[in-house]
Formats: structure tokens, sequence, C-alpha cells
């Protein structure tokens, strides 16, 4: 009867992984995100949704660490803290662990002001190369050979900090005068390295080069998506600002926000995206000094209030609680006044984190395709808002569909600024735990 049992179990197990390698429900089953949130007194739904016949045989132990060890887990959590959901088959094949962290629901101002991003890099980027002309009329790519590529960070020279082009000018012609190799100290992403390149006398500028075009800050027009006033800390554009190649993260120095004002719209096409025309205001009514600059946005804090700003706070909804469907975003085409337009939440991706890209959306509101043709650029870190909550950001633009991007969930932006907590962390699960065994069905219904 054991090998029977055996046999039989072996052939429940290979029909489970053949049947959950066709099916979509199966599938989005395992890619389950393995920690997720809730506010406190929301029922906690995990949005899956097994087949009947084998859900039944999916059992769940849940580990909590509060305090009280005979409380009944009931359909809703009122106080913050962690659970750890071990998922098992026939109570006995481990199949899955999912974190759930159960915290205080969140409220902040939405934006949708245009606001001046001023970022000043480390060191100076290299954005460019150019030849050198020498006396033959030579043309020279002195920069190019020595291995200096479009993107890396110039932060030194002869062992002097640069923070300019200007300070970059100076030392390659003082080291050319001084007929010796400049010793030139790169950062390329994580790495760190010198290369020694000696530069040439051009007779095209009358002076000593290397061959290279720099820059030593970036600015641009975005939108704000949310202020905390309590604490003075604001999000804004939902995505990365990035050097010249478009995929490494400036490293900021320094860094600023201030009021913009939208003077036009070039208006976006098929295969050519629009963008806002903005100029930087300077009685500006507020300023915020940029901390981070991350993949899903940059953040930092924030004083004086910027016009338009709504009087009162609304609650960020967290990603489980994000849905397809109707939605509006704030922004501004025109001056600084700040409109609502309606969109379509087309699809929720909250296992995207990495990519920042969590929502599809779609414009949908006709004043606004007539303005701007869709989704611009300057309009990156419009707030999206759904149910009466925050949801997101706008962020991209898809090329071939100017009316239709991407946005990024306003949970991940609030876990940059630490209005809730990014990760576990220090938190465990210490005993005294209560450990609870029941079916898959029952646990949706009746314990969180």
């Amino acid at each position: 009867m054991k090998r029977l049992g055996r046999q039989l179990l072996g052939l429940v197990l290979a029909f489970l992984i053949m049947y959950g390698g066709m099916t979509p429900t199966i599938r989005d089953y395992f890619t389950l995100p393995r920690v997720q949130r809730f506010p406190t007194s929301t029922p906690i739904n995990l949005k899956w949704d097994l087949p009947k016949f084998l859900a039944q045989q999916v059992d769940v132990e849940v580990i909590t660490h509060h305090d009280v060890t005979n409380k009944k887990i009931n359909t809703s959590i009122n106080d913050p803290g962690w659970l750890q959901l071990n998922l098992k088959l026939f109570g006995i094949i481990p199949l899955k662990n999912i974190m759930v962290q159960v915290v205080q629901p969140v409220s902040v101002v939405p934006g949708g002001q245009a606001i001046g991003v001023l970022l000043k890099t480390e060191g100076v980027q290299v954005i460019g190369q150019a030849a050198v002309i020498d006396s033959s009329g030579n043309k020279l790519f002195l920069a190019r050979q020595a291995g200096l590529h479009v993107g890396d960070t110039i932060i030194a020279i002869d062992g002097k900090k640069v923070t300019s082009d200007q300070d970059v000018a100076n030392l390659i012609d003082e080291a050319g005068h001084a007929n010796r190799k400049a010793k030139i100290r790169i950062k390329r992403q994580k790495q760190v390295f010198t290369l020694n390149i000696r530069p040439k006398y051009c007779h095209e500028t009358g002076r000593y080069r290397i061959g290279v075009y720099v820059r030593d800050s970036t600015a641009g027009v975005g939108t704000l998506t949310f202020i905390d006033e309590n604490r003075g800390v604001f999000g804004a554009l939902g995505h990365v600002v990035t050097n010249s190649d478009g995929r490494t993260a400036i490293d900021i120095d320094d860094g600023e926000i201030t009021a913009a004002t939208i003077k036009g719209i070039h208006q976006g096409q098929r295969g050519r995206p629009g963008e806002k025309i903005g100029v930087f205001l300077e009685n500006s009514k507020f300023s915020g000094i940029i901390k981070k600059n991350t993949n899903v946005g940059i953040f930092g804090t924030i004083t004086g209030k910027p016009k338009g700003l709504i009087n009162h706070p609304i609650d960020v909804a967290l990603a489980e609680n994000v849905h397809p469907g109707p939605a509006e975003i704030m922004t501004v085409v025109d001056g600084e006044k700040v409109e609502r337009f309606k969109i379509e939440i087309e699809k929720v991706m909250p296992y995207q984190r990495l990519s920042g890209k969590g929502l599809v959306i779609s414009i949908t509101d006709p004043e606004l395709i007539r303005l701007t043709g869709g989704i611009v650029q300057g309009m990156s870190g419009s707030p999206i808002i759904q149910d009466g909550k925050l949801v997101g950001a706008v962020t991209h633009v898809f090329i071939n569909d100017p009316t239709r991007g991407f946005g990024v969930l306003a949970e991940w932006m609030l876990e940059e600024t630490e209005l809730v907590a990014k990760n576990i962390g220090g938190n465990t699960l210490n005993a005294p735990a209560l450990h609870i065994f029941m079916s898959f069905n029952h646990v949706f219904k009746n314990i969180l």
C-alpha cells in the first residue's frame, strides 16, 4: 500500500507540473511576489485563483510575530506587523513562502506641477568624442584610442578633483604644455580606473586637447508626483535620470528642483515622442533638494508650497489594490495650471519592481489627445489617481503609439522616501509564534 501511495503521489505531482506549465492561473500563482503589503483593517487578498480541486490540496501555515499568541487571525489585521505564509501541497510538500507586511495607510498630497530639475553630477560626464586636428591636418581620436567611452565620468585629472568642464579643459591644457601624459581618473558604472592620455595641440582651437565633449550638469522639465508636507519630502519623475548612454543612472553630487511654467507643446506622433516646452521660474514659490536618483524617480526634501497644490492629502494605494480600469492623471499643459485628464489603466504588473514599469496606461481624454497627442516628455511624474487614491505616476510613452505608455506604482516610490519600509530589514519572526494549518480556500476567506 505504501508503494502504491508513493506511485499515486508521483503521478499527481507529474500531472500538476505538466498542468502548471500550460495553465496561466498556475503560472500566475508561482510568480506571486514573495513580499506583499496590505493596509491595516483591510481584507488581505493575494489574488490567486487555483482550480478548486487543486486548491483543496494546498495548506497554508501562517506565522505571526504579534505579541498576543492566542489572537485569532480574522479577515483583516488591525496592527502593523509581518506574517509569513508557508504554502504546502498535501500539507507536506513546500510550494512557496510569502511575507505579508501589514502597514498603516499612508497619505500624501498629489502634485502635477511642472518642475525644473537640475542635477549636478559627480565629476564631469563624457557626452561625445571629437577629433583633434594636428599641425599636419590629421584627425586624432586620442580619448577613444585610449579607451575613454561616452557615458564615462571623469572624476579627477593628475590627482585634482574636477567639478566642471572648465576644470577638465584647464588641466588637459596644463598637461599638454608640460609635455606629459594626463592621468585621468575614470568612473564607469561601479568600476574606477585611470587612463594615461597625452594631449595634442589642436590647431583648430589653439589649445591642447584629448578629443572629448563633457558636461557637468543635467537640466530638464518634469512633473512633481507627491509631497509629504509633515516631513517635507517629495517624489517626482517616476523614473531614473540617466547618463547620455540612456542606461546608467547619474551619480548625483548636488541637485535641486524648482517651479517651471509650460510655454508650449510639441505634439507626440507615431515614431516621434512629443515634449513640453518649459522654462524655470526665477521667483519660485518652492525649492527642493534632490537626495536620490532611482529607477522609480527622484526624491528629496522640499520647502515652500507649489502653486495649485490641493489642500488635503489622499491615501496611497498599495500595489495589490490597483486594478485595470478608469483613472485620471494630474499634469500641466499650459502655464502653471494643474489639470485632470482621463486615462485607462490597461494592465497592472506588481512584479516589475526592478524595471519600474508597473502599469500600462492609455490616454482616453480627447482634450489631452488634441493638445499633446498623448504622453509627451515632461509629463513624467504626473500622478495617477484611481478610486480617490494615488496609485502611480506616468513614466514612459510607447514610441509607436503616443496615446499609450508605462507608469510606476506609487508604493514603489514611497519605498524610496522611507514613508513605508522598503524591505524586511531587521524584522524577524521570533517566538512566540502562532501556527495555524487550514485549507487553501479557507485562508483567503477567513484568515487575513
